[in-house]
């Protein structure tokens, strides 16, 4: 976390060639406790000692578990103050009540039992975090919570695909008006059951059962009646519908769209309603889609990887963007294919792994792309860990900051070139330059004389 008045001492914090002496010294400063809390691995006994010493129960939150020597755990569980004491169980509780999302093994050290015992505990909110929390339950427990007496447990225990609902738990799990909406978009469904959750249901388990993937083509048929574009979208995605009716409904959601519905907009750009079918379908089926006028056939298409060499020409051409980056994470895709689409959009650093880590990615040419006049492109030649002095010196002078802050993390980085950095405008940036750990140790004493530590 960037402390925007202080961001050289936050970035320091997190400097994983930070000296404990250096440690101990930032824990008396705001800025110091905030990057220390955001470093990884184990900290030693002497800083946790600086940040009981300095801190509140807000820099205690983080001091459990492996992050922390057994002795320091003793040390906190007798301290005086007790809102250090129970900082982290303090905050974990707060995060059960509010439904925020944590892990199992942070349920199980704050309310300290076992996750089996937890599972079944009298507090049905803390129940309900378990079911969200432990993905790999066993199936009794699954059971359990399935059966719960509290809704919002079962809604939790269902919200997922995985660990499911078992066979036997299909049909009262369709009536139970907790949990429908969530299990009704991934079970089969009998004729009765689609025709009940049709009648009773309003849109949110309308467009529930059209994402559902096993549905006949006799319920496809029965859908087309639904006034809704999500519905008329996730419709037109399945394996079901000939390809006039297709046209007819994206052309109808096109219209609504243009007339300004929110939900029309919505079913176009993010329908999680995908045509997943595709991928298993016979080649030629699949090959029928190659000139689909709908990009997202074509990206299912280009997510295989058995297609003829005349089909990649033609997704690695496609107009459209996904299509193309999608296509190109196949094993074999051409090195000269790779650069240009990376030359011409940068990398999608969201998804792993990156294009630029392809085995046949041309690494050599990464440099090159620091002249390139995208930002994001030239971002991407900091992948390189061999960049060349000068070009780091280009980057760090970037006039887009998200550009600066990598060249600040680059590991090539020079001292003169991370003492400008150290002082740009940008506090981002700062913090990142701190951070890095080819940092001289002289440097960090020189922030902390700086800083009066």
């Amino acid at each position: 976390m960037t402390n925007l008045k202080h961001p050289r001492l936050s970035g320091l914090g997190r400097n994983p060639a930070a000296s404990v002496d250096v440690l101990v010294r930032l824990a008396a400063h705001k800025a110091g406790r905030h990057g220390i809390e955001m470093r990884r691995g184990r900290l030693a006994d002497a800083v946790v000692e600086a940040l009981l010493t300095h801190g509140d129960s807000h820099s205690a939150v983080g001091l459990h578990g492996d992050r922390v020597s057994p002795a320091m755990r003793r040390r906190i569980a007798e301290h005086p103050d007790q809102g250090i004491r129970n900082a982290f169980a303090d905050f974990i509780r707060y995060t059960v009540e509010r439904e925020v999302s944590t892990g199992i093994d942070n349920l199980e050290e704050a309310y300290g039992h076992p996750r089996t015992e937890l599972a079944a505990a009298p507090d049905p909110t803390l129940r309900a975090a378990v079911a969200r929390a432990w993905h790999d339950r066993p199936d009794t427990v699954q059971a359990a919570l399935l059966g719960d007496p509290d809704p919002k447990v079962r809604a939790a225990a269902t919200r997922h695909r995985h660990p499911g609902v078992p066979p036997e738990w299909w049909a009262r799990c369709l009536a139970d008006p907790a949990v429908r909406v969530n299990v009704a978009r991934q079970v089969p469904l009998t004729p009765d059951q689609f025709t009940e959750l049709i009648r009773t249901g309003g849109k949110e388990l309308h467009r529930s059962v059209a994402a559902n993937p096993h549905l006949t083509a006799d319920m496809i048929a029965r859908l087309l009646d639904l006034d809704d574009p999500m519905v008329r979208i996730a419709v037109a995605h399945s394996r079901h519908v000939d390809a006039p009716t297709r046209v007819r409904l994206y052309a109808r959601v096109e219209e609504e769209r243009a007339n300004g519905s929110v939900d029309a907009h919505v079913a176009l750009n993010w329908s999680s309603a995908e045509p997943t079918w595709l991928r298993d379908a016979p080649l030629d089926e699949r090959m029928t889609h190659l000139d689909s006028p709908y990009p997202v056939f074509r990206r299912v298409l280009a997510g295989c990887r058995d297609l003829p060499e005349e089909a990649w020409r033609r997704l690695d051409a496609d107009p459209d963007l996904l299509v193309r980056r999608t296509a190109a994470r196949r094993p074999d895709t051409p090195p000269e294919i790779l650069e240009q689409l990376v030359r011409a959009h940068g990398d999608a650093f969201h998804i792993r792994p990156l294009l630029v880590d392809h085995p046949n990615f041309p690494r050599h040419a990464l440099r090159t792309f620091a002249d390139e006049p995208s930002p994001h492109v030239r971002f991407v030649a900091l992948q390189d860990p061999e960049l060349p002095v000068p070009v780091l010196r280009q980057l760090a002078a970037d006039p887009e900051v998200f550009v600066r802050r990598g060249a600040a993390r680059h590991p090539r980085i020079t001292a003169p070139l991370l003492d400008r950095l150290l002082a740009d405008p940008a506090p981002e940036v700062a913090d990142d330059a701190a951070a890095n750990p080819v940092l001289r140790p002289a440097r960090m004493l020189g922030i902390l004389a700086e800083a009066g530590l």
